[in-house]
C-alpha cells in the first residue's frame, strides 16, 4: 500500500487538528484513486454529521475528525477520533486487507484518541462518540452529565 505520505493527505491532516483552521474532517480512500493507491477523497468543515454523508456503503474508507465538546459549564475539549468505515457492500476482499491497512493508516493519522470501526453510520452517534472520547480523555470535570 502506498499514497499515504502524499502531501495533501499531510496537509489535511494538519489543517484538521490546526485550532486556527476551519477544516475539522477527512476521508482517505481508493475511490477515485489511480493503481492501488490511498489517497484524500473528501474534506470539509460541517463536523462528523457532514463526514457521515461522504461515507460509501460499497468502499473500505479511513475518516479522521475533530470532535470539540464542552467539559464543564467553563471549558471545552477537542479531541480526535478515527474511524475505519467497511461499508456493508464491500467486496469481500477488499474487506480482508483492512486488518493490515488500517495499522498503517493509523501510524499516519496517529494523533487521536479513539479508533472506531464501523459499518453503518448508526454506529457513528455523537453523542456516543463525546462519550467514548470523555472516558479516553481521563477527568470528567462534570460528573458524567454530558
Amino acid at each position: 500500500m502506498s499514497g499515504l505520505d502524499a502531501a495533501d493527505i499531510a496537509t489535511a491532516y494538519d489543517d484538521v487538528r490546526n485550532d486556527k483552521k476551519e477544516l475539522n474532517w477527512l476521508l482517505i480512500s481508493y475511490a477515485g484513486a489511480t493503481g492501488n493507491q490511498l489517497s484524500l477523497t473528501s474534506t470539509g468543515k460541517g463536523g462528523l454529521a457532514e463526514m457521515k454523508e461522504a461515507l460509501d456503503d460499497s468502499q473500505v474508507q479511513y475518516g479522521y475528525v475533530r470532535i470539540e465538546y464542552a467539559n464543564d459549564a467553563e471549558s471545552t475539549r477537542v479531541k480526535f477520533a478515527l474511524i475505519v468505515w467497511i461499508g456493508e457492500n464491500t467486496k469481500v476482499m477488499r474487506k480482508a486487507r483492512v486488518s493490515v491497512e488500517s495499522g498503517e493508516v493509523k501510524r499516519v493519522l496517529s494523533h487521536h484518541s479513539v479508533a472506531i470501526t464501523a459499518g453503518d453510520k448508526s454506529e457513528l452517534d455523537e453523542k456516543e462518540l463525546v462519550t467514548r472520547l470523555r472516558k479516553a480523555g481521563g477527568a470528567d470535570y462534570n460528573g458524567g452529565r454530558g
